[in-house]
Formats: C-alpha cells, structure tokens, sequence
C-alpha cells in the first residue's frame, strides 16, 4: 500500500495571552507520542520552565536548545547586544537543524519576539518558512506576529488576555508561568 508523503505545515500561535508557548509545547507532546522527532528552540527564554522539565524526561526525540537571555526589557543598544547575539545564535542553529533531517518538528519558541524586539529580522523568518523541507512541522511562538508570517502560516492561534492575576498583583506562579 502506498503511503503519501506527509505536508509539513507551518503553525503560529501568537496574541498577547498566556498559553503560546504551552500549546506548542503541547502539540509537540502529541507529535513526540506519535513517533516524531521534536526539537524546540527558545530565543528569548533562558530560565527554568516546568515545560523544561517534562521534555528533559522525555529523552532524545523530545530536545530542547534554550537560546535566550531572558526578556528584553531595555532597548537602549548596550542592553540588546547579549540578546541579539543570541538571538542571531539561534536562528543560525535553526538553518542547521532545519537541514539536518533528523526533526519532524522543530518549534521555533518567541521567534515573533526576537522579531518585534529587532534581535533577528522578519525576512530571516520568512526565509526559514520558504526553504524549510516540505515535510517538516515548524512551528513559530511570541506575541505580534508579523502580518507577512502569518499570511504563509497553514495554521494560526492568537492568544487573547480577558483577565490576568498579574494585573491583580498576583506574582508569576511555579507551574502556571513558568
């Protein structure tokens, strides 16, 4: 019987609600309990996650490359140097493992991030959604993303806040946030 080739599709979860980086690491944990290979690629976030830590458990075919320096909170040039240097870093190990053939799914974690906050440019992106192999799933995390991005999605979430406990004073809470 002849099998057809699976259509690598091309996911953006973006808005400025929580959740973006948790459903893509939940669609990374189906895909991993399907048999596929999931890598993950943070550009911004540097610290440690209760996602982190479930992925750690999941061995080999379930990888995480934290890339970031954390939140850009200052855009003054001196406080960006560190993060873009990472930034650039990560997008460079994404060419890599774009190619490598050895992930059926590579999540791209604040990649819009890394593109509002001017760490690594829209048309890098683009170009990474226009020579990515066909049957790989990338998906592509972080608020604002860019109208050009999500017009060459196949699939696109937005996150939209309706209430937050941070907006009450409630402090980021271990296995919420992080």
């Amino acid at each position: 019987m002849k099998t057809e080739k699976q259509k690598g599709l091309v996911i953006v979860h973006t808005g400025d609600g929580k959740g973006k980086t948790t459903a893509a690491f939940g669609l990374g944990m189906r895909a991993w309990g399907q048999g596929l290979k999931v890598l993950v690629i943070q550009f911004i976030k540097g610290q440690d996650s209760g996602e982190l830590r479930a992925a750690e458990k999941l061995g080999p075919s379930f990888t995480v490359y934290q890339m970031g320096e954390g939140f850009v909170r200052d855009c003054d040039e001196k406080a960006f140097s560190g993060p873009k240097l990472a930034a650039e870093k990560a997008l460079q190990t994404v060419e890599i493992e774009i190619k490598s053939g050895k992930w059926d799914m590579i999540i791209l974690d604040e990649i819009n991030c890394a593109v509002i906050c001017s760490l690594i440019s829209e048309e890098a992106v683009l170009a990474l959604i226009d020579n990515k192999p066909s049957e790989i799933h990338l998906v592509l995390t972080g608020i604002g993303a860019k109208p050009q991005i999500i017009e060459k999605a196949d699939l696109v979430s937005e996150m939209r806040e309706i209430r937050h406990p941070f907006r009450k004073g409630v402090k980021a809470q271990k296995g919420i946030e992080f």
